[in-house]
């Protein structure tokens, strides 16, 4: 049971996530996912037991279109994909509504309906009347009831149109209802509620409508973690957010904070313990495939929200946790800091282990190797998070198991621009040992990166065949000082896969071709010791006979 405080609780109730990372989150000013990006975070979702994913809103853009698509192969185990869309258009009939019919060819289980429950939304943005809003709700709901599993109606606007005219918000959240909706979603859309006011509105909601309630709240006002906790507290038995509060303007409810405030705080259930324990590696993760940093002070899943300078704090931390620290933070994954918390460091290198399934005990002095490797590349600007197929082999080097499948010579790459009106030139030569075999090897690409990749593979495929199957999904730069400009080291996070599985490798280095190089070699070794090749056994290679 999870510790809030000093106390264990039992839990209340069940209360159903539903995350709009992959919709509200990428309408962010900073934000851009891509449909490869979009399924990577889905399947993450899904790892941690989320309830409900809303993945775009089909016929908006190709992106969406393409997640779709690609998310109706994906295995899923415990997340339901919900598609968003809003009511049918003025004047014409739902099967007549050229989005509706593409939420249906969506495929997915969930169709989540924005509908005005603002009078002056009804009035000033559609130019209807107020009955013809309620009658396009209802039309449009029960037109999609029996072709989805659920029907979820988001009342957009619902506090602010509560606070104008009262009836006619709760006439359109009986207009759902009364359709055959499964949820009401009262919507905080411009994020400026205060919890009074949420308290109010919920209680006459939950009062009136025996439909199951939501709550989605915008952070305009400093108060969407808050009014949420508010409003579930009052009996909404769903909760929507984003990963790490991602979302327009100021964004939305941050579940990094709302799922562990809920349950271990309010004694709600919303994830399993063990599924709890890894909302920080989402956190981190998510924050990766989006290119930004990390929020080093984020509540619950920052790397300073459980880190502790000397003093009093330290010394009282060391004799008990709980004076200076709210929960135990392993309970979400994050991890206690403090100079001399070696035994902290050793659990993240455990827990992270078992995240991608290698098998290490505490006693092992891979993990020892393994941790202070970890802080040492740490220090230089490496991090792990999305690039599971580097620190893979990471262990397997502290474990002594890592192959060595060939030396490097060297490698040179040119870039060439050869007239004002065309594209430069990039090619790339690559020297490097397989046992006691000199390749060399040439190639030219769409861009550095491509073309040295294209080198390698030239040099290694007669060796070791299955690097035909690697391809090259994603390459992302993060820039670690932006204070140095252009002299600044890049973070380069590249993800592959070969048809059957995808990995993240990543490369650090003050010139961005070799922090490329490192990520690309990462990418193609973790492929080889995944499918349990082995070198050539040629005698030494020459480099060692050299030394």
């Amino acid at each position: 049971m999870p510790l809030t405080g000093n106390r264990y609780t039992k839990p209340m109730r069940k209360i159903k996530i539903y995350d709009t990372t992959l919709r509200d989150g990428c309408q962010a000013e900073d934000i851009s996912f891509s449909a490869e990006d979009k399924v990577r975070i889905a399947r993450k979702l899904d790892d941690i037991g989320m309830h409900y994913i809303e993945g775009g809103w089909p016929g908006a853009n190709p992106k969406d279109n393409e997640f779709f698509e690609r998310i109706r192969r994906e295995p899923l185990r415990f997340s339901r994909v919900a598609a968003f869309g809003a009511t049918h258009r003025p004047g014409t009939k739902p099967g007549k509504d050229p989005l509706l019919k593409k939420l249906v060819d969506s495929g997915a289980a969930v169709a989540t309906i924005v509908g005005k429950t603002w009078d002056l939304h009804a009035r000033d943005v559609l130019g209807i009347g107020l009955d013809e809003n309620l009658d396009l709700i209802h039309a449009t709901v029960k037109y999609l009831k029996p072709r989805f599993e659920e029907v979820v109606f988001d009342a957009e606007h619902f506090f602010d149109g509560f606070k104008n005219n009262e009836d006619f918000a709760l006439k359109a959240l009986e207009a759902a209802g009364d359709a055959g909706a499964a949820w009401l979603v009262l919507c905080d859309t411009n994020g400026g509620s205060l919890p009074a006011e949420i308290e109010r509105a919920v209680k006459m909601a939950r009062k009136t409508i025996s439909v199951p309630l939501g709550i989605h709240t915008h952070n305009d006002g400093e108060m969407a973690v808050a009014n949420t906790l508010v409003a579930v507290g009052l009996g909404a038995d769903m909760a929507q957010g984003t990963i790490n509060g991602f979302g327009e303007r100021c964004g939305n409810a941050n579940l990094c904070s709302v799922i562990p405030n809920l349950q271990l705080k309010m004694g709600m259930e919303c994830l399993s313990s063990k599924k709890l324990s890894q909302l920080t590696g989402l956190s981190r993760f998510v924050n990766e495939l989006a290119n930004i940093r990390h929020g080093t002070h984020q509540p619950y899943v920052g790397n300073s929200a459980f880190a502790h300078k000397g003093g009093i704090h330290v010394s009282a931390i060391r004799k008990n946790r709980e004076t200076y620290e709210h929960i135990r933070p392993e309970l979400v994954g994050n991890r206690q800091r403090v100079l001399i918390s070696d035994q902290a460091g050793r659990s993240n290198i455990l827990y992270k282990a078992a995240e991608y399934g290698i098998d290490l005990k505490s006693s092992d002095p891979a993990v020892t190797k393994v941790l202070q490797s970890l802080k040492d590349l740490e220090n230089k600007g490496f991090q792990f998070e999305g690039a599971e197929g580097s620190f893979e082999l990471l262990i397997k080097k502290a474990e002594k198991k890592k192959k060595k499948y060939f030396d490097l010579k060297g490698f040179r790459v040119i870039v060439e621009k050869r007239k004002e009106d065309e594209e430069p030139i990039s090619e790339a030569t690559v020297k490097l040992y397989v046992g006691d075999h000199l390749e060399v090897t040439a190639s030219e690409g769409n861009g550095p990166v491509d073309a040295l990749d294209g080198a390698i593979r030239k040099a290694l495929v007669k060796f070791y065949p299955s690097l035909k199957d690697v391809k090259l999904y994603d390459f992302k730069v993060r820039i670690l000082d932006e204070k140095s400009g252009a002299a600044a080291s890049p973070r380069v996070l590249i993800e592959s896969g070969d048809g059957s599985a995808k990995w993240g490798t990543v490369g650090v280095s003050s010139n961005i071709i070799e922090a490329s190089w490192q990520a690309l070699i990462d990418s193609l070794e973790y492929k080889l010791h995944k499918d349990k090749i082995e070198p050539p056994k040629r005698g030494q290679s020459r480099i060692e006979k050299n030394k």
